[in-house]
């Protein structure tokens, strides 16, 4: 087993982050600015999930903490500025960011205005960091057929900013699919990126239906994979990328302990994938902490984080000429880190 990277290095090591809910990351910081009565107590009760939930379920109660305080176009600024202060803290060079725009109405915005206002302060962090970003507009489990169209036609009209893709999200095991199928077809029919959350709170027949009935190149998730071992020969032969958030799986009690994941097994079988934190506040994890515990419990190195970021980089919602660069900036920056691991180019 290589041998254990030390910890200041897991800081150092650039990083591409492509599952992030923009909702579930709220610091304790601006949570404090946008609403100065929630306490540091209050703030570790209300917005952090317990280390074990009963099921993703009971971990998505957290999630309407955060939505309250992102309802107007201030808020929403001020949460995107306080996740890139976060990215930056993480050595992450690239991220895809999701949220549900009709969450954000309760205010009087529209849904337009909503992804606008994310959209505007997204492109201004982008220049303000150096961190490239999208956004992936996310429908929900529960939501009808119309507000999946709605969602999805979002993403259409906001096409060449910062809006990349399209996703479905929330809880898998308490709703079919049958709702979403429309927005899906509409968006491969019109050239949109695909994502799709599966393969977490239902087996791997899930991930099979979402395949066929959604289309996505990547699976928000996607773990539960491994127990079909034609559905990993599928991954692997059609390149669908996995987006892995092992903590988060734990917590959710999807898996016992850390050890317990799958991950491992996944990325030495040969299905691309990446780390992620899903959910920073509710997880109550950095991408910093998530490498460490790879490199502490299955002997990550730095040769496996530079290729589950090239990886990430090959199947982010971004055009070619961008993947170039920035795998050109991941490769110097990793060999600069190991010359003798990592190539000087890609």
């Amino acid at each position: 087993m290589p041998t254990a990277l030390p910890p200041r290095s897991f800081t150092d090591l650039p990083k591409v982050e492509l599952h992030l809910h923009l909702d579930c990351s709220l610091s304790y910081d601006v949570v404090k600015t946008l609403n100065p009565a929630v306490s540091r107590a209050k703030y570790e009760e209300s917005f952090i999930a317990p280390a074990k939930c009963l099921h993703l379920a009971d971990f998505l109660t957290r999630a309407p903490k955060g939505i309250e305080l992102m309802q107007t176009t201030r808020q929403l600024q001020l949460v995107v500025d306080d996740l890139f202060t976060q990215l930056a803290a993480d050595n992450v060079i690239y991220a895809e960011i999701r949220f549900a725009p009709l969450q954000h109405l309760v205010d009087g915005l529209s849904a337009q205005a909503v992804v606008e206002a994310t959209e505007l302060a997204t492109a201004q962090a982008i220049r303000r960091t150096g961190i490239e970003a999208r956004l992936i507009l996310c429908t929900l489990r529960h939501y009808s057929e119309a507000q999946s169209l709605e969602t999805v036609r979002l993403v259409e009209q906001f096409q060449n900013t910062c809006v990349a893709g399209f996703d479905i999200a929330a809880d898998e095991a308490g709703f079919p699919i049958d709702a979403h199928v429309s927005a899906f077809r509409y968006a491969n029919e019109h050239g949109l990126h695909c994502t799709a959350h599966a393969g977490e709170a239902k087996g791997p027949q899930s991930v099979w239906e979402t395949l066929e009935y959604f289309g996505p190149t990547r699976i928000g998730h996607g773990v539960r994979s491994l127990e079909d071992p034609r559905l990993v020969d599928h991954l692997k032969r059609n390149n669908i990328h996995l987006e892995i958030c092992p903590t988060c799986n734990v917590q959710i009690n999807l898996y016992d302990t850390y050890r317990d994941h799958p991950v491992d097994k996944l990325y030495r079988a040969g299905v691309p994938l990446n780390l992620n934190t899903d959910a920073r506040t509710i997880v109550n994890v950095t991408l910093t902490q998530e490498y460490e515990k790879m490199s502490t419990v299955f002997g990550w190195d730095i040769v496996d984080f530079y290729v589950t970021n090239c990886q990430a980089l090959q199947a982010a919602f971004i055009s070619d000429g961008l993947k170039t660069k920035l795998l050109a900036i991941l490769t110097q920056r990793y060999h600069a880190l190991a010359p003798d691991r990592i190539p000087a180019t890609k």
